[in-house]
């Protein structure tokens, strides 16, 4: 079997899709995107394009060293997000191939199913907490919610205030059995995560996501010792050398590899054992489309310390177009009692519907992050 042909998509809301088409008739789907760098990371996957057509698509682990270490330059978003679709799709075709799910082939599945949280937001306390109750009663045992807007390096206590009233209200909403997680979004530098990290403490929070930018990790030793909540961190990182430092620093108690962004399963399935010999949970990052949330539960079915999965249906970014919008057996993303099943079929185990595929990516899509400024004018992290 030959690989013969790399094909992008750009479709809305904001996503990628590859498919690559192989001369025995097989095709396998991968979802290749830096959320508002699409068009980049499909160029980068067309450069792959060059050596990859002619090989034969079932030797995942050489085309992977391949695409990494034959470029001199390695590592970062769009390069490492380009090969991370590649890689799903050679999984996918890989599972067709055999006739089974691709965890199947990674040693089997360790669990049948996994938590999932939604995300909540709204403008007020009262907004963000109606939104968490009205998710509770849909099933789900955990919701994931923006800790703050833009902060100052110093900031006034009245920001503080505000993120304590929106957690405090959907703490009260939801009642205390249910999971929140509070996502700083690295909007917040040391000097105010410290004191977040301990005024929320008394919230029981699932944990506490991005309290600083990855690149300021060190930050981190002064942060764990203001609070008990678990911290989570690593969407920003992109392979096992970015992870290998946060690991043996003791900085995070959870990481969150993007498997869209993170090499694909690959290289996340190596990050996943990783962090499991230093004793840390899985929780794999994934607000994008249902090739992203397929790749992901295939991770999670063989990975011991995976404990939950963030999953996008409803999400605030998926205006027109949701998960469930590009596929043919929406079915396969069971929600039950606040998690979802992992799928049985073979590859990734969702059929993509291509119609609908092509239809969308004559509308395509230029989705970018807002620019957020301070009061001083400043720019401010979003």
């Amino acid at each position: 079997m030959k690989i013969t042909k790399l094909e992008t998509f750009i479709v809305p809301p904001r996503w990628c899709f590859l498919k690559i088409t192989t001369d025995e008739g097989i095709v396998g789907w991968g979802e290749p995107v830096v959320e508002g760098r699409a068009h980049t990371v499909a160029a980068a996957v067309d450069e792959l394009s060059d050596y990859l057509v002619g090989k034969d698509p079932l030797l995942i682990e050489d085309h992977w060293q391949v695409m990494y270490r034959a470029g001199f330059y390695r590592g970062g978003p769009i390069g490492m997000s380009a090969i991370a679709g590649v890689d799903q799709a050679l999984w996918d075709i890989k599972g067709k191939h055999h006739g089974v799910p691709i965890h199947a082939l990674l040693g089997g599945q360790v669990r049948d199913r996994i938590k999932v949280y939604s995300w909540i937001g709204g403008d007020r306390p009262s907004d963000v907490a109606n939104n968490a109750r009205a998710v509770v009663e849909r099933g789900f045992k955990a919701v994931k919610m923006n800790g703050s807007e833009e902060l100052q390096i110093i900031d006034t206590f009245d920001k503080v205030q505000a993120v304590i009233n929106n957690v405090a209200a959907v703490r009260e909403a939801v009642g205390p059995n249910i999971g929140i997680g509070v996502d700083f979004h690295g909007r917040v530098h040391k000097p105010m995560a410290k004191v977040l990290a301990k005024e929320l403490d008394p919230y029981k929070l699932l944990f506490i996501e991005e309290p600083v930018l990855s690149e300021n990790v060190e930050a981190l030793r002064d942060i764990v010792n203001q609070t008990s909540t678990p911290i989570a961190l690593g969407e920003r990182l992109y392979s096992r050398w970015d992870f290998k430092h946060i690991l043996a620093g003791g900085y995070v108690d959870i990481i969150q590899p993007d498997a869209s962004h993170a090499g694909g399963i690959t290289e996340c399935r190596k990050i996943a054992s990783m962090a499991e010999a230093y004793d840390v949970a899985l929780a794999l990052h994934c607000p994008l489309g249902p090739i992203a949330l397929a790749t992901c539960l295939q991770i999670d079915a063989v990975s011991y310390n995976a404990f939950i999965q963030e999953q996008s249906l409803g999400i605030h970014y998926n205006k027109g177009n949701d998960l469930l919008d590009y596929i043919k057996n929406p079915e396969v993303f069971k929600y039950e009692d606040g998690m979802v099943m992992i799928p049985q079929g073979p590859g990734l185990g969702i059929e993509v519907n291509e119609d609908k595929v092509r239809e969308m990516a004559k509308v395509g899509h230029r989705w970018r992050n807002p620019v957020w400024r301070h009061a001083d004018g400043s720019v401010a992290e979003w």
